[in-house]
């Protein structure tokens, strides 16, 4: 590459991430280049990949996969794929249609339920649920969910279940690791080595893999990149993006790859595997901003290599070589505003996979993804990275920045809905962002991600209400005042009770991040915390929720000093490539999976409503002891409120 060549830059979503909108790396740094002149565009290869394999020409050639099968190798949901082919056939095109939004008519077919073939995913629907005497209830779970109006919501809910079924027949005739968000994850989440990574690249492409490839040099045809970058923000998205540097070299060696992103940030850290530098030319480590920067001046011959910034690369002798010139970052308020500018924003898919009203807000609606601040003001939980960049680094813009930003993406995208993706929004920076947003009356509805902190008081619950917060989430984690302590929480399980309530007498919705198997925890511990989500739920404090497993991380301070946290850390095999989940020994010897079964069924029936009234320990198959916790706990703390 000449020091005179322009330079065009191409962000690429690899698959895969999110169905219903744009994950915003891309939009982020799209943004960011153009505002300092650079040409700059962006794909998302995720979405692009869906569309092609779930249209009429992608089902034939799933179909034809199948009729190379012996029926012998064809699962009970093949068999159902292959004997409903003709109709899946007629309405894949619709069903697509209704999920974007872009054919809401046909939601009536759809929820007549003889329009679209049923798979074995639609047995969901035929669940029985416990009644509040403690009988079984049958009947039909959507009436129940929706009543006898709510057709979209029904029909969308029906369509992603037919959706997941074509997901299903894809991964049991051609690709086994296929998920539409955990695709082949296990060939990268805290892989040692790259061997796995690399026997699965070397294998003949499938149908997804050949699809892929396809799409990858129609984008590269399109816009003539001389970089591309590839964020990967979880271990789903590795295994495809290797995939598209992989295509991209093979047509075009001189076009100079990149590899970035949240998994590159937290798992890529001590890289040493130069094999990864047969796809990517450059990995870079935590906000791109300024090693990208830095980058694009050394590929126009201004810069040397040795002055770039937090960037990996192999040298002539093979070796991988870090380099970091230490130059700071470039200031949150100064990264400008995101565009989505070239994305399909009419294409993506809203899916209803939970009927909980705030579970979905996840999947179904198409969200401008837009931070707060970067980083997190509070940096002490034991169970977090707090160690890395994405944590530590704590960066605020004011708050008529962050309006003008948002007022510059509705403009652009039309659309008034925002997720703040915050690691945890600050109190404050929402105070004075409601205010902003008031002051200019501006009507948007936004959601996002804060601490339970006592700072968020009825009064400012209701400003953010009245500026158009019509959700929250926040880490409840372990619902034990002594884990939450251990934990460096900040919280206490009465605090969480009252800010939650808060929120929810101002008519926002709330999301519980839940925990198991923090070290030291017993099975008390676990019903305890059990009991303590009940009467949250009993309460309406809370309305959703999700039990995550305990992983203890090399960044974490649990990692790094274990011995506080009471456990012994499982030795690591020599390390390569990622690097990030570590084993640990817990003295408490709890089987914490059997009791993460338990756990996932309570919480799933206390967000439809059901069991609320039951003795927790019933959601367990064997003996657990009785909770200590009394039974109006959560009452009485607002009591004395």
């Amino acid at each position: 590459m000449t020091p005179a060549q322009p330079l065009r830059v191409l962000s690429v979503i690899p698959p895969m991430t999110q169905l219903n909108t744009p994950y915003p790396s891309t939009a982020y740094l799209t943004g960011f280049l153009r505002s300092r002149g650079i040409d700059a565009v962006q794909e998302d290869l995720a979405l692009a990949l869906v569309l092609k394999l779930f249209c009429p020409d992608g089902l034939r050639a799933i179909h034809a996969r199948i009729e190379a099968l012996p029926p012998r190798k064809r699962s009970h949901r093949v068999k159902s794929f292959h004997g409903q082919f003709g109709r899946y056939l007629s309405t894949v095109t619709p069903a697509i249609a209704f999920l974007q939004g872009r054919d809401p008519t046909i939601g009536h077919r759809i929820c007549g339920r003889n329009f679209l073939p049923e798979g074995p995913r639609f047995g969901s629907l035929d669940v029985y649920t416990a009644g509040e005497d403690g009988e079984e209830d049958g009947g039909d779970a959507l009436a129940w969910a929706f009543g006898s109006l709510g057709v979209q919501d029904r029909a969308r809910h029906l369509a992603t279940l037919y959706l997941n079924d074509l997901a299903d027949v894809l991964r049991d005739a051609v690709d086994p690791r296929f998920e539409f968000v955990r695709y082949a994850e296990s060939l990268a989440q805290s892989q040692a080595s790259f061997e796995p990574l690399a026997e699965a690249l070397a294998a003949p492409l499938n149908l997804v893999d050949s699809t892929l490839h396809e799409l990858t040099l129609e984008a590269l045809a399109r816009h003539q990149p001389q970089v591309v970058l590839i964020s990967v923000p979880f271990p789903g998205a590795v295994y495809a993006a290797f995939r598209i540097a992989q295509s991209i070299k093979a047509r075009d060696p001189s076009i100079v790859t990149v590899l970035g992103g949240g998994f590159v940030n937290t798992e890529l850290r001590e890289l040493a595997e130069p094999r990864v530098f047969d796809y990517f030319d450059y990995v870079s480590l935590d906000a791109g901003e300024r090693p990208l920067l830095a980058l694009l001046e050394h590929l126009r011959g201004e810069r040397p290599l040795e002055r770039l910034v937090r960037t990996f690369t192999r040298k002539a002798d093979g070796t991988v070589h870090y380099v970091n010139n230490g130059e700071p970052d470039i200031a949150f308020a100064d990264i400008g505003t995101p565009t989505w500018d070239g994305l399909p924003l009419d294409r993506y898919l809203s899916v209803l996979d939970m009927l909980n009203p705030m579970h979905r807000l996840w999947s179904d609606g198409r969200w401008n993804k837009l931070t707060v601040a970067h980083g997190c003001y509070w940096k002490k939980c034991s169970f977090c990275d707090v160690s890395l960049d994405y944590i530590s680094r704590y960066d605020t813009a004011s708050a008529s920045i962050l309006v003008d930003r948002i007022e510059q993406i509705v403009a652009e995208t039309g659309q008034t809905g925002f997720h703040f993706v915050d690691e945890a929004a600050p109190p404050k920076a929402l105070k004075t962002l409601a205010a902003e947003l008031q002051r200019r009356q501006l009507s948007i509805s936004w959601w996002g991600n804060i601490r339970f902190e006592k700072s968020f008081t009825p009064e400012l619950c209701q400003q953010l209400a009245d500026s158009g917060c019509i959700a929250i989430s926040g880490g409840l984690e372990v619902a034990s005042d002594r884990l939450l302590k251990l934990m460096k929480k900040g919280v206490s399980v009465e605090q969480v009770a009252r800010v939650t309530r808060a929120f929810t007498d101002a008519g926002i919705l709330v999301h519980a991040y839940l925990m198991y198997g923090f070290p030291t925890q017993t099975v008390q511990d676990t019903v305890d915390a059990l009991e303590y989500v009940r009467q949250l739920f009993e309460a309406g404090c809370i309305q959703s929720g999700f039990f995550h497993r305990f992983a203890c991380t090399v960044h974490s301070p649990v990692g790094r000093n274990p011995a506080e946290y009471g456990v012994t850390l499982a030795p690591l095999p020599p390390v390569s490539f990622a690097k990030n989940d570590i084993g640990f020994i817990d003295p408490t010897g709890v089987d914490h999976d059997e009791l993460g079964t338990a756990l996932n069924k309570a919480l799933y029936n206390y967000m439809h409503g059901i069991g609320l009234e039951q003795d927790v320990r019933s959601w367990f198959d064997g003996p657990v002891p009785k909770t200590k916790v009394p039974r109006h706990l959560i009452a009485k703390a607002f009591a004395a409120a």
